[in-house]
């Protein structure tokens, strides 16, 4: 089942964070707090952009949350959805799970007048660069040597019409 998330969720979104510490280490270079990882997805958004109109989406297994998306609106295009991170534990990976969130996005974002959905994928997943080809992202742009914690990544953003 995919649902919106609220900050009810906070519980369940840190527990997930738990759960994929392998990506989260990846990405930040260090082990990171599940719940400042949670607090700070209810919170974060693009420059410019209002985090309380971002969507969020939790896929679960019964009562267990087993994935999640954000999706910002509006940026870097007005006419753009920016998948901000999809993350799934690792036990629900493989699954066809986040091909289905995927779907739920995407249709979600064409109701709000998105034409176009963009991730950033870092160089250094890819796995997560892979499925974001088979899915259908081009890439767009390179961004070298970006900071994220204690960690440094080329990342690459990568673009999908929804027209």
């Amino acid at each position: 089942m995919i649902r919106d998330l609220t900050r009810a969720d906070l519980g369940s979104v840190a527990a997930l964070f738990a759960a994929a510490a392998d990506y989260t280490r990846l990405e930040r270079g260090e082990i990171t707090d599940p719940v400042a990882l949670a607090e700070e997805f209810f919170a974060d958004a693009p420059p410019g952009i209002d985090p309380a109109s971002s969507l969020r989406l939790g896929v679960f297994a019964g009562a267990r949350l087993v994935g999640k998306a954000d999706v910002a609106f509006g940026y870097p295009g007005a006419q753009d959805a920016y998948i901000g991170l999809m993350i799934f534990d690792p036990l629900a990976r493989g699954a066809g799970l986040g091909a289905g969130l995927l779907r739920e996005i995407e249709s979600r974002a064409r109701v709000r007048g998105a034409t176009r959905l963009l991730i950033a994928a870092l160089e250094a997943n890819e796995k997560g660069r892979a499925f974001w080809q088979r899915e259908g992202f081009l890439p767009e742009q390179v961004f070298p040597d970006r900071e994220y914690g204690a960690a440094r990544h080329t990342v690459h953003r990568m673009v999908k019409s929804l027209i």
